[in-house]
């Protein structure tokens, strides 16, 4: 049998990998990258030089069968999304599921991902928390949020520049304009910031500044 790693790489700045990341990756027989224009910039950068594929979120059902049989087979291969850890909002949990069902090693290095600086930044507290990744877009929004609306533990969420405001502005409606919020963007980058308020607030920041960027929002649990 062979052996997935699922490897984390870097959100922005890209001396945030561990050694032991870059040791996997030059080590194993096949990358499996979200996407290889993007991923090849980091392998160029630590002159890693392992074969890639393609595995993204419109293509895994199709490949996961033949990776199968190459693990089975004996071969390692490595799992990285465009940022972050896999499968946390991006592809990797299908693939690690195939794997534990056909009991092959699956093995996670720890890593960057952006929902935890933001939640430690953010001075809500953190003790006990609620990943929610994004909001359905459409089908289930709704049913989502009144049911967060009653959720007493602070809750972090992944949004888009382009929707961002949307959901400031429906935050405001299921929460309440006076809950405490923090939204922090282009985490590990130049231009990293990080905006703490009321959902009010910070919806009047964002009406006289248009948000640029990845978003990750924090948000104060009932009281």
């Amino acid at each position: 049998m062979g052996k997935l790693f699922l490897v984390p790489t870097p959100i922005g700045n890209l001396q945030d990998i561990t050694f032991r990341a870059i040791a996997v990756l030059k080590e194993v027989d096949l990358i499996l990258a979200e996407d290889t224009r993007t991923s090849g910039k980091l392998l160029q950068h630590y002159e890693i030089t392992t074969q890639m594929q393609s595995h993204h979120m419109h293509n895994e059902h199709r490949t996961i069968e033949n990776l199968i049989t190459k693990l089975k087979a004996g071969a390692t291969l490595a799992l990285i999304s465009d940022a972050g850890t896999p499968a946390i909002s991006d592809p990797g949990f299908l693939l690690t599921r195939a794997c534990v069902e056909n009991n092959i090693e699956v093995e996670c290095l720890p890593g960057a991902t952006a929902f935890v600086p933001a939640l430690v930044n953010s001075g809500l507290p953190n003790d006990r928390f609620v990943f929610e990744g994004f909001l359905p877009v459409k089908k289930g929004r709704q049913t989502r949020l009144e049911l967060l609306a009653q959720e007493t533990r602070t809750m972090v969420f992944y949004e888009s520049p382009h929707k961002l405001v949307k959901t400031l502005n429906q935050f405001s409606q299921y929460f309440g304009a006076d809950r405490g919020i923090s939204v922090s963007r282009e985490l590990t980058k130049m231009y990293e910031e990080t905006i703490r308020g009321t959902v009010s607030e910070i919806i009047a920041h964002f009406a006289q500044k248009p948000p640029k960027g990845e978003f990750v929002i924090v948000v104060e649990g009932k009281k």
